[in-house]
């Protein structure tokens, strides 16, 4: 990717994230009302005054828009480069008043995610990384942690996943499941080196893990789909298959451990 695009990549998310951040702070967390989907996810207007303000901020002509709370049109997939964005990821949360959801920006580049930015205002966290420029957890740089084996690891689990049940195969595992809302979120604190790793075997739609695939690789870690291929993005259909997402010390051991698990997955009738 050319660095001054990316540069002025990480610029307009900074904004971004920043403005995001003030239009946020009417809207309390815990007393928002919620509309529900047909799919049964909650929405509220502060993902609707989030979405609009990213739009606005982030988007121009040569450039192509996914976002969750946006009408998807396909002439992204004639643009080279893409915003996928997610307004609100944790919305269940933010209605709940858990402070695990996040305003979550990606930069897209033929399909690859190469600058991100996710911000928690919750908790006062700001991740912001691209692939040139490492990532920054707060203003200071950051990387996975550099855990090599699941005994001593500290996994972060979907909330809804733990919720339904999806996650007692394994609660026998060697290592400590933490629940959390928020892929996004969850991605970017691995990224950080706050957690070793997450995964999940349910499909996500892009806008969902966009920003922290590119936080994790920005930062030195690894993700990939449940087949171990790369993720990529801007795709016809924005729905992915899970992802695993890991520092590069514990891929081997990870992938070893969720290969009966995935297989199983890949088995049950959708």
């Amino acid at each position: 990717m050319n660095e001054r695009r990316e540069r002025e990549a990480l610029r307009r998310i900074e904004q971004a994230l920043r403005a995001s951040v003030q239009v946020l702070k009417p809207f309390v967390p815990g007393a928002v009302k919620a509309e529900y989907k047909s799919a049964g996810d909650p929405v509220t207007e502060a993902d609707r005054a989030v979405n609009q303000l990213l739009q606005e901020i982030l988007l121009q002509d040569d450039e192509g828009w996914l976002s969750e709370e946006s009408a998807d049109d396909l002439k992204r997939l004639e643009k080279d480069r893409v915003w996928i964005v997610d307004p609100l990821d944790g919305t269940r949360e933010f209605v709940e008043g858990i402070p695990e959801w996040c305003v979550s920006i990606a930069w897209v580049e033929k399909g690859k995610a190469i600058a991100a930015g996710i911000t928690n205002p919750a908790t006062a966290e700001t991740f912001l990384g691209s692939a040139g420029s490492g990532l920054l957890y707060n203003g200071e740089l950051a990387k996975p942690t550099a855990e090599a084996t699941l005994t001593q690891a500290v996994v972060l689990a979907s909330r809804s996943e733990v919720r339904r049940g999806e996650w007692k195969e394994f609660e026998e595992g060697p290592f400590s499941v933490r629940p959390m809302g928020s892929v996004a979120y969850k991605l970017a604190r691995v990224a950080a080196g706050l957690a070793d790793a997450t995964w999940t075997l349910t499909p996500k739609h892009e806008w969902d893990v966009a920003a922290g695939v590119a936080l994790v690789e920005a930062a030195g870690g690894v993700v990939t789909t449940l087949s171990q291929s790369p993720v990529t993005f801007n795709n016809a259909s924005p729905l992915l298959p899970g992802l695993i997402a890991s520092g590069i010390g514990l891929r081997d051991e990870l992938v070893a451990f969720l290969a009966p698990h995935i297989a199983e997955a890949a088995s049950r009738p959708r």
